[in-house]
């Protein structure tokens, strides 16, 4: 029985897309299962497959794995690919990962993720300042210690899925990454995956006020290339 694996709208689920992009990307099989945010809480409907009220979920026969950084931790058990080989890429790799999915609250807060639009934002604060000045002293450190394309080596793995959301961002904001965040950002959003998640949010005529009162709030749409 394959896997089961339940996102949310592509538009706006980050955290969805992690562990979509992750198995996507190593070819492990599943089966894609939307829920969209369709109401303004979603979180009753959501408990009757999510014990957090929350996506992304992975459905494992009678079992249920929550959370992305949960969702990887239990592919990691069983799939090569999920993390690096190289030890010390590897070592990096974890901690970069811990660090997407504990921190950044200022970027989630004030550049949230929106993938059919392109927005010039308002003067960041000083968190986002710090928040992107450390994406930028990151990625370059993985790519320069490791030798890219990908964050830890020349092989994608679950910290590139963690931080793809992030290049979604970086792209509707115009962040400043520096040169060598620039070129992962590029290349991946070349990544057949994620041109495919990107493909399904600009069909998408889902709507969430939540989502679409913070995107108002980040500052001025100049594109928006979302269906009607």
């Amino acid at each position: 029985m394959p896997f089961t694996l339940i996102t949310a709208n592509r538009n706006y689920s980050s955290w969805s897309l992690r562990p979509w992009l992750l198995m996507k990307a190593l070819g492990i099989p599943f089966d894609d299962r939307i829920e969209p945010f369709a109401a303004a809480d979603n979180f009753e409907a959501f408990r009757a497959f999510s014990p957090t009220g929350q996506v992304p979920v992975l459905i494992d026969g009678d079992r249920t794995i929550w959370d992305s950084l949960g969702i990887a931790l239990y592919l990691a058990e069983r799939f090569e690919g999920v993390w690096p080989k190289d030890e010390a890429a590897r070592a990096w790799a974890m901690s970069a990962t811990a660090e997407m999915h504990g921190g950044f609250s200022a970027l989630r807060n004030d550049c949230t993720m929106n993938v059919g639009v392109r927005v010039t934002p308002k003067p960041a604060s000083a968190a986002l300042g710090r928040n992107i000045a450390r994406l930028a002293e990151l990625w370059a450190e993985g790519v320069d210690r490791f030798g890219g394309p990908w964050l830890a080596g020349p092989e994608f793995s679950a910290v590139d899925a963690f931080y793809a959301p992030v290049a979604f961002r970086v792209r509707t904001y115009g962040l400043d990454v520096g040169p060598a965040g620039a070129a992962w950002v590029a290349h991946i959003l070349q990544h057949p995956a994620m041109r495919d998640w990107e493909a399904a949010a600009l069909t998408e005529t889902w709507r969430e006020a939540e989502h679409e009162t913070e995107l108002a709030a980040a500052g001025t749409i100049t594109a928006d290339y979302r269906a009607e």
